[in-house]
């Protein structure tokens, strides 16, 4: 339980990080914490992809793919 705690604190921690790094880029807010807080959710799910699925590709590519899947739901248009 502590560990999950910690784990928790961290990205936190660096959610917020990333958030003032964009802002002190000029993306307001909400921009700013919602592109934070996705760029979080996406390395989770990679992580667990890479030490979960034998056979996956470098982290960075997992990173790569699930971002363009993440664009792809944003993108498409649902069907009528």
């Amino acid at each position: 339980m502590e560990l999950r705690e910690r784990e928790l604190t961290k990205l936190a921690a660096l959610a917020a990080a990333m958030a003032e790094a964009l802002r002190g880029r000029g993306v307001s807010e909400p921009a700013a914490s919602l592109t934070a807080e996705t760029g979080i959710a996406v390395f989770k799910v990679a992580f667990a992809r890479r030490v979960g699925e034998p056979g996956q590709p470098d982290l960075p590519g997992i990173l790569h793919t699930l971002t363009e899947e993440l664009r792809n739901v944003f993108t498409e248009r649902a069907p009528v």
